[in-house]
């Protein structure tokens, strides 16, 4: 009789043991299933941080990609296009983007007066006329978004970065003209800037109408002189500064840049 129960026992014991191990083995294979769905692949951390880009990155990438086909594609097209005015062109947007960072008086949200960072985009304008000069400034303007992005909707992207440095190249006007109508093109092509970035501000305005608009201690209750005198305050110096260093540069540098 003990000899039956003890191998009973130990055959209970078997099979607990087997029983045991199934069940670790069972529960091994749940929790490493869970890891693997709470550790996605590669491609789908990809696909994740590609979603958390914000919308006025992917705004500002497509805007810069369009402004290189169309400069490849009047590049190729046009005879105007060669490879000095490429390099000239490309030169002034580098030296108005180093100029902007130089900032001797910075408004609250948005503007600044600066070295004259916007001369060497006017007399490149001046240089090769008002096409070339639009170009030169509208990948400028995608730079400046880069340098201090300022996003509220697409339409204040497109007046306050693409429309408002783009007439920089109105300065144009002054090609192949007396030199003298240099110091009328500056204040023009400053203009239709100051219109872009008026109409830009007025959205931020109206946006933040309910907080108070206000510059320094003085307070507007419209949008539209709010937005006016915010960019006067940066713009006016900015063009008289513009003015001076044209007076005292631009014949020697526009004489270089259109040398063959």
């Amino acid at each position: 009789m003990f000899p039956f129960l003890g191998s009973a026992l130990a055959e209970s014991a078997a099979t607990a043991t087997e029983i045991a191990t199934v069940t670790e083995a069972a529960t091994v294979t749940e929790a490493a299933a869970k890891t693997a769905e709470a550790s996605p692949t590669w491609s789908a951390e990809l696909v994740e941080k590609f979603g958390e880009t914000p919308g006025r990155v992917w705004i500002a990438v497509a805007a810069l990609a369009a402004i290189a086909v169309i400069l490849f594609a009047i590049s190729r097209s046009s005879k105007r296009w060669n490879a000095k005015m490429l390099s000239m062109g490309a030169l002034s947007i580098a030296l108005s983007f180093v100029l902007s960072c130089i900032r001797l008086f910075r408004m609250p949200t948005h503007g600044s007066v600066t070295p004259g960072s916007m001369l060497p985009l006017m007399l490149f304008s001046a240089c090769y006329g008002i096409g070339p000069g639009l170009l030169a400034g509208l990948a400028y303007g995608v730079l400046q978004y880069f340098q201090d992005p300022q996003f509220l909707n697409v339409w204040q992207f497109i007046f306050d970065y693409l429309l408002a440095f783009a007439a920089l190249g109105l300065a144009g006007i002054a090609w192949k003209k007396d030199e003298k109508r240099l110091y009328l093109a500056i204040p023009a092509a400053v203009l239709g800037r100051a219109v872009s970035a008026i109409l830009a501000g007025i959205m931020w305005a109206y946006e933040y109408l309910d907080y108070g608009l206000k510059i320094g201690s003085m307070e507007f209750s419209s949008p539209i002189l709010y937005s006016i005198v915010y960019n006067g305050v940066y713009l006016i110096p900015e063009t008289l500064i513009c003015l001076l260093l044209a007076a005292l540069i631009a014949r020697p540098v526009m004489r270089i840049m259109k040398t063959k």
